[in-house]
């Protein structure tokens, strides 16, 4: 089960702003990427399911982070279906994220108090998710969608709508800067944060440094320090 309640996760998602996202086939990798991440800073980590028995290596990530890191907050993420939702909720996800909506994932994720974020691409759908309980939506694919502007767009009407876009972030502070006042509650960052090519030379020193560059970008974003 879930060692993180449901509102501690939804607020370290929002406080923090940014929830960086990654593969590996090979869970001391995974270790790896998540020690850099919490070295950064970040308080997030959300792993997607994108490869032939990836719950395995879901399962001894995390059972291995809550010893190593324990205050890393370690989620799923590309989760389409109720089945697969539940086999990653019984190995202690702390929150679910998919580039879908379905209903039946919503269900389960509520039953368990686990955090949902479902992918949406237009008022309708999350509208539709957030009739579910979903408390931040994912706004998929970003860029694709019309990046700050679609948010700006969406929030007018619906100023109680929290987003986390991902697709198209990019590693410039104008970029963040531009997601920040558009009103998003947090960042999902993949490819451009924890990119293949720095996991292929494990450069894991580049991936603490650009996680700490994002986080200081959304503070100041936000008018901290």
């Amino acid at each position: 089960m879930a060692r993180f309640r449901r509102m501690e996760v939804l607020e370290t998602m929002i406080g923090t702003g940014l929830v960086p996202i990654f593969y590996h086939r090979d869970p001391e990798v995974g270790m790896k990427v998540a020690g850099a991440c919490a070295e950064g800073g970040s308080r997030l980590l959300e792993f997607t399911h994108r490869g032939d028995r990836a719950h395995l290596v879901f399962a001894e990530l995390i059972q291995r982070c809550e010893a190593e890191h324990h205050e890393l907050i370690v989620g799923a993420g590309s989760i389409g279906d109720p089945h697969t939702a539940a086999l990653y909720l019984a190995s202690g996800a702390n929150f679910i994220v998919a580039p879908n909506f379905n209903p039946e994932v919503a269900r389960i994720c509520n039953r368990r108090k686990v955090p949902y974020v479902p992918g949406c691409g237009s008022a309708t759908e999350i509208a539709a998710a957030e009739e579910m309980g979903a408390e931040i939506v994912k706004l998929f694919p970003a860029d694709a969608l019309g990046g700050p502007k679609f948010v700006r767009a969406i929030r007018g009407p619906c100023p109680w709508t929290s987003l986390m876009p991902t697709g198209g972030i990019e590693m410039e502070e104008d970029n963040i800067r531009d997601w920040i006042d558009s009103g998003v509650a947090c960042l999902g960052m993949g490819a451009k944060l924890i990119a293949k090519e720095l996991l292929a030379r494990g450069d894991y020193p580049e991936i603490t440094r650009r996680v700490r560059q994002i986080l200081d970008w959304v503070r100041a974003a936000r008018g901290g320090d």
